[in-house]
């Protein structure tokens, strides 16, 4: 066999907290060879994409540092390399995509700067090869009407859009080993197996390597060769993909693969009283041309959409990225200018301002899909959540206010311990369950879910659909559940809306536009999702 492409040794990452010493990593060992996929699969906080950082040096060194290993790249030593070597290498022979997009973008760079800029510095290429390069890669990773999109920058896409740059970003240098650290967490399922089409096609191609970072066992099993499986911080077992899913050894293997939501949600009276309730609802943003800066067109973001929901009823939305869904529920909220009929418990809506608004916040709150991004990098965890506290005086004192804020995250799943600690030193996971903590401590009536579980593993996803059932029973909670997971849909949602270029394509009882969908698009949008018929799904675009 020839010598491998990349080989890890006994690597070792602590984190220096204070006079505290982390160890995150211990003793990981792997190889990785030419053309092959290696899936790194465990837990939220297993040390996954640290282990992963450290390939490309990407660590804050300190607080980080490396004890003990070795990482040879090509036989070279990635360990305590210069900045000339990994210069060289970083985006050029080593591709990274990250997990949180919003956040590994720049935000003052157009797409267009961000991708050609890759291809510029190590390809030198000319202004007008690296326009027709970069929009030869939003294609390829499935973005609408590439051209019109050049100009624009991260926060004016969805996260599923966002993502497909990322990763169009990663491949623009054809790289030999490319790190895909959750590569389409945010992305629907049916751009979800372009992607994994895509990057197929380019290892065999290229015979680029791959290591993918994900916690979507239904994608290791469909493109990776072999796996590794990690749980606090080691490898507790290794073997090819069959080997892994048929016969597991260790029982963290066996607990993972049996770790998915289940079952349907618990019944709701369909009687119940209505808690929102929106007609004819459009969300469309004008298209601003010339050095007038004239209105030339609209972006139906959405588009005459009627929906109601009812207390303890979960509605689903589901769609393609750039559908319209998460604007749909900025809209219901009021945290977009939304056109048509909207009420609140039988009172209009679009009606209250300045304090009557910010006292009616407290009974519409929203998860966002993007944790790291809607979690301020300045305040402790105890801060975040007890925010909302302050702002509406829901606690009459400091230690009353200390004891909501650590029951809440007990419930979400977390250690009250970890109430002091900041954003940046909690895994992507742990982030969105921080994320619900803040918007529950406030006992809503309404909830936006905004692909609240995009960001979690398997196991921790079904612990996370338990809890938003369990609190929604106990308080009544109307949710808007936004997914591109429909298995996770299927588990939590009463109704459905399927979502298309801004309209609904279909609506009803979850029940029966699962079992009976009526329109092609649902029909291949439930065949990515549950039936991986991949080419179907990719047929759906065109």
């Amino acid at each position: 066999m020839t010598a491998p492409l990349l080989q890890v040794e006994n690597l070792a990452v602590d984190f220096q907290v204070g006079k505290r010493t982390a160890h995150a990593v211990r003793g990981v060992s792997f190889e990785l060879h030419k053309g092959e996929t290696l899936a790194l699969v465990g837990e939220s906080g297993s040390g996954k994409s640290v282990t992963a950082l450290s390939i490309l040096q990407l660590l804050s060194y300190p607080p980080a540092s490396h004890p003990s290993g070795s990482i040879l790249f090509e036989g070279k030593q990635m360990v305590g390399a210069s900045q000339q070597v990994l210069r060289s290498i970083r985006g050029n022979r080593i591709a990274m995509i990250f997990q949180e997009p919003m956040t590994a973008l720049n935000p003052l760079h157009t797409v267009y700067k961000q991708i050609g800029e890759v291809l510029r510095v190590h390809k030198g290429l000319s202004p007008e090869r690296t326009r027709a390069r970069v929009l030869e890669l939003l294609h390829l990773v499935g973005i609408p009407d590439p051209e019109t999109r050049l100009a624009s920058y991260p926060h004016q896409m969805s996260g599923g859009q966002r993502q497909r740059v990322m990763i169009a970003m990663a491949l623009a240098n054809e790289p030999d080993l490319l790190i895909a650290d959750e590569p389409t967490t945010a992305v629907d399922v049916t751009i979800q197996a372009q992607i994994l089409e895509l990057l197929e096609e380019l290892q065999q191609r290229l015979g680029m390597a791959m290591l993918l970072i994900t916690h979507d066992l239904g994608i290791v099993r469909k493109v990776a060769n072999r796996v590794a499986v990690m749980t606090q911080g080691e490898i507790v077992e290794q073997g090819s993909t069959e080997t892994i899913f048929d016969t597991p050894q260790h029982a963290y293997t066996r607990h993972l693969l049996a770790a998915e939501p289940k079952g349907r949600p618990r019944p709701a009276d369909p009687d119940a009283p209505v808690v929102i309730k929106g007609e004819a609802m459009k969300v469309w943003f004008p298209i601003k041309r010339g050095v007038l800066r004239r209105t030339v067109g609209h972006i139906k973001a959405v588009d005459g959409i009627s929906l109601t929901v009812r207390e303890g009823h979960t509605v689903g939305v589901v769609g393609e990225s750039g559908s319209g869904k998460t604007t749909l529920g900025l809209g219901l909220i009021r945290l977009e200018r939304a056109e048509g009929n909207l009420t609140f418990r039988g009172k209009d809506l679009r009606q209250p301002k300045g304090h009557a608004l910010r006292a009616l916040r407290k009974e519409l709150q929203i998860v966002f899909q993007d944790p790291y991004g809607s979690l301020s990098p300045r305040l402790s965890i105890r801060q975040i959540v007890g925010e909302g506290l302050q702002v509406h005086r829901l606690a009459a004192s400091e230690a009353e206010a200390d004891r909501m804020i650590e029951a809440v995250l007990e419930e979400v799943g977390l250690e009250p311990s970890m109430a002091d600690r900041y954003p940046h030193e909690f895994s992507g996971g742990q982030r969105q369950r921080i994320a619900i903590a803040r918007a529950m401590i406030l006992k809503p009536r309404f909830v936006v879910l905004d692909e609240p579980t995009s960001a979690l593993d398997m196991s921790v996803q079904a612990q996370i659909v338990e809890l938003l059932r369990d609190l929604q029973q106990r308080h009544k909670l109307a949710y808007l559940f936004i997914s591109h997971d429909l298995k996770v849909v299927r588990a939590m949602a009463h109704d459905l809306i399927v979502m298309k270029d801004g309209k609904v394509v279909e609506q009803g009882p979850a029940d029966q536009v699962f079992d009976a969908p009526q329109k092609p698009y649902t029909r291949a949008l439930l065949a990515a999702a549950f039936e991986n018929r991949v080419a179907e799904a990719g047929a759906v675009s065109t």
